[in-house]
């Protein structure tokens, strides 16, 4: 089976390329970057420059949507939240008229999106149902996910996977996180009480697998862990996992001053469950946190040897 994956040299895009291709499939990675693919993702991944490149007899059972700049790297200017909105529409735009030149045409697209989508909810227990709080999160994920969903014009099966935080050992958020707690310097964000809901990467990969051979799954789906906790639960458990204290909150007016708008998404808050998922009979191979986190740190030790 052939897959092709936008945004696979990310933190999670890497990981699903690699899995994929032990598993035999072959996976082309769509990068601005080519020539640093196979270092990425492996020696038997191909690398695609351009979807300019693509031709109409180029067949790609799957294609799976990850691309985007990072949201958390730079304050929210409004040039830089055009950066982040355009790097997600209008390149999904670029890829669904893509699949509109294919002579066959994908079986499935599995396209990006975040737990963002639901916006600041407070303590409110949300799924895939919920009805959203518009705000900038929102609207990117909503404008994203239509952008997707105009490739079910052309027969393609689309799942959306609304992704929470992620957790692993090489990167992401508990790569911001660790040298912090580790000096003991770790605390909530704010009052701490604003929920997070998380999933560990290996989860999300499965996730991901399960959408390619389940041909029922269809829409939006929760990718997040069935057991959100707040700041403060995580701080706390982070520094248990790493036998250290957490003593030192940061106080939610520096956060706004600091980080401004982008400031919502360290200090808003969505209890999400993955209802959808839990009907199915997904089984979470991280389902609680202390498990996640642990794995994730073994595994950020055995990459320093």
């Amino acid at each position: 089976m052939n897959v092709l994956i936008t945004g696979g040299t990310g933190f999670i895009g890497h990981a699903l390329a690699q899995h994929l291709s032990r598993l035999g499939y072959i996976v082309t990675v769509l990068s601005r970057n080519p020539d640093k693919v196979a270092a990425i993702c492996g020696p038997g991944v191909n690398a695609l420059g351009d979807l300019k490149l693509l031709k109409a007899e180029d067949a790609y059972q799957v294609i799976i949507n990850l691309a985007g700049e990072p949201i958390f790297d730079a304050r929210w200017t409004a040039a830089r939240k055009k950066l982040i909105r355009d790097s997600r529409i209008n390149l999904t735009e670029q890829l669904v008229d893509s699949i509109e030149r294919m002579a066959a045409k994908p079986d499935l697209l599995i396209s990006g999106s975040a737990v963002g989508y639901y916006g600041d909810q407070g303590d409110a227990v949300l799924t895939e149902q919920s009805a959203p709080r518009p705000d900038f999160s929102h609207q990117l994920c909503a404008d994203w996910e239509q952008a997707a969903q105009k490739a079910e014009q052309f027969g393609v099966r689309v799942c959306l996977i609304r992704t929470g935080l992620v957790i692993a050992g090489d990167g992401g958020l508990l790569k911001r996180m660790l040298l912090p707690f580790r000096l003991g310097l770790g605390g909530r964000l704010g009052s701490g009480r604003q929920w997070m809901s998380w999933i560990h990467r290996e989860d999300w990969i499965a996730i991901a697998q399960a959408m390619i051979s389940d041909h029922s799954m269809q829409g939006a789906y929760n990718a997040t862990a069935p057991n959100p906790v707040t700041n403060r639960e995580f701080t706390q458990t982070l520094a248990y996992c790493l036998n250290r204290p957490a003593l030192l909150p940061v106080p939610a007016r520096l956060l706004k001053t600091l980080l401004g708008e982008m400031s919502e998404l360290v200090l808003g808050s969505q209890r999400i469950i993955p209802e959808r998922l839990l009907a199915q009979g997904f089984e979470f191979q991280y389902p609680d946190l202390v498990s996640a986190l642990k794995q994730a740190l073994i595994k950020q030790e055995m990459l320093k040897t």
